[in-house]
């Protein structure tokens, strides 16, 4: 280990000055989590807590499957950045804001039969799918704002600057937290406050990501005002590129949301229990998303500059760091998961049921690090037809086969079926990258 440290420092220091920022930025978006939760939770019954989780769980499904526009964003960009073309660069930032309005205000309108639908999947009885709905008529209008700053984020992290997103991040979920505990505690909103905090948050981060962009690509001598964008043809390609990591999100958002479900299936008290372990994930994911969205814009930059040697180097070094925070993060859980969960809710029988299932979350860090780590790497490379078929493959076989199989197992099954996943998604990416560097497709 001090060997490949030092022989590769100048490496390290810069893969961390990049991914620093975004580390202690990402770590205040499950603060957010933790803080609605925290909230949310301590209002005295368990339906409050549901409530939210259901409802955050849709926005977040929605949400998360538009994190294609950010993925595709960052990508492209760095690969332009490498090649330092300052036109596409333009170009690839009009394109994918106006892609980012459309989709947004697609799920506007939709709106109506997707909480109709959460109805139906969740089955969840009729208060909490009032405290889920008040949550989510809100919630929604926030679409345009949200999206947009997933391809401002993107944009800023394909240039390489990493205190942009940092920025971003922090005032949005600072803004988002400190309107939170205002609205909720202070002006009793319940759980409406909590929607309303994130609305106004995420408009107001819109504002500030726009001016900020615009100050860089001065710097950058990129200009903004560029008119040939709008190309039919490379509006298509971008949509092509979109629509396989929006099938990859998909997947991975059925996971995700079968556990809300399912577990409001079981009952109120599980599903809520289940919303305050899944804080714990969220934690993990976006301290190694960290590292992996520096492996995006490294990774990208190398393929710009047709240095396969290069990418090779940035993928063992986000290997290397990905791991250690693992290791990290399972350790904390095991030594304070009880004392976290008792922050985070004092509804006795959903901490007694938490309690039960906290060894799923000590073991999960180390099983889904490679699924992070390479999901960067194949960002980077734009490679979205891998991204999406290991996907499906994992979710496919990984989780609901393995349900299937340990369905009786009820909540139990539900942990295992997702850890699998985890684990599965990290070594099929694994796998695919090998066969690419002994086909020597790494620049194609």
């Amino acid at each position: 280990m001090k060997h490949f440290l030092k022989r590769h420092k100048a490496h390290h220091k810069s893969l961390l000055l990049l991914a620093g920022p975004m580390i202690l930025s990402n770590i205040t978006v499950p603060m957010l989590g933790l803080v609605d939760t925290a909230v949310i939770g301590h209002l005295g019954s368990a339906h409050y807590l549901a409530g939210i989780a259901l409802g955050s769980a849709v926005i977040s499904l929605l949400f998360w499957l538009a994190g294609f526009l950010r993925m595709s964003t960052t990508g492209l960009v760095a690969q332009a950045y490498g090649k330092s073309d300052h036109t596409l660069l333009a170009e690839l930032l009009k394109r994918s804001l106006l892609l980012a309005t459309a989709v947004a205000l697609l799920l506007i309108a939709l709106s109506i039969p997707i909480q109709s639908l959460m109805a139906y999947l969740s089955n969840a009885n009729e208060a909490v799918l009032e405290q889920a709905n008040s949550y989510f008529s809100i919630r929604i209008f926030s679409a345009p704002a949200a999206l947009c700053n997933l391809v401002l984020l993107g944009w800023m992290l394909g240039v390489h600057y990493g205190r942009g997103p940092f920025y971003l991040l922090l005032i949005t979920n600072i803004t988002n937290i400190v309107l939170d505990i205002y609205f909720v505690v202070f002006l009793d909103w319940g759980v409406a406050g909590a929607a309303w905090a994130s609305l106004i948050a995420d408009y107001i981060a819109l504002a500030f990501a726009l001016m900020l962009v615009e100050q860089l690509a001065k710097k950058q001598g990129v200009n903004l005002a560029v008119k040939a964008w709008l190309s039919v043809t490379k509006l298509l390609d971008l949509v092509s590129l979109n629509r396989d990591i929006f099938i990859r999100s998909l997947a991975l958002q059925l996971c995700f949301s079968f556990m809300t479900f399912y577990g409001a299936r079981i009952g109120e008290t599980t599903l809520a229990a289940n919303a305050v372990l899944l804080n714990f994930l969220m934690l993990v994911s976006f301290a190694l998303d960290g590292i992996a969205y520096a492996s995006e814009a490294k990774v990208g930059k190398a393929k710009g500059e047709h240095s396969a040697k290069q990418i090779k180097l940035w993928v063992n070094l986000s290997l290397f760091w990905g791991g250690l925070f693992a290791l990290f993060y399972s350790l904390i859980f095991l030594l304070f998961g009880e004392a976290i969960i008792r922050l985070l809710t004092d509804v006795p029988e959903v901490i007694s049921l938490a309690t039960v299932y906290l060894p799923w979350v000590i073991i999960l860090p180390i099983a889904a690090m490679g699924c992070f780590l390479f999901d960067g790497v194949f960002v980077g490379l734009t490679r979205a037809k891998d991204m999406r078929n290991t996907m499906l493959f994992s979710a496919l076989v990984g989780f609901f086969g393995l349900f299937w199989v340990v369905s009786s197992w009820q909540n139990h099954g539900l942990w295992f079926a997702m850890t699998s996943f985890m684990l599965m998604r990290g070594l099929t990416l694994w796998f695919r990258y090998r066969k690419i560097v002994n086909n020597q497709q790494l620049l194609d």
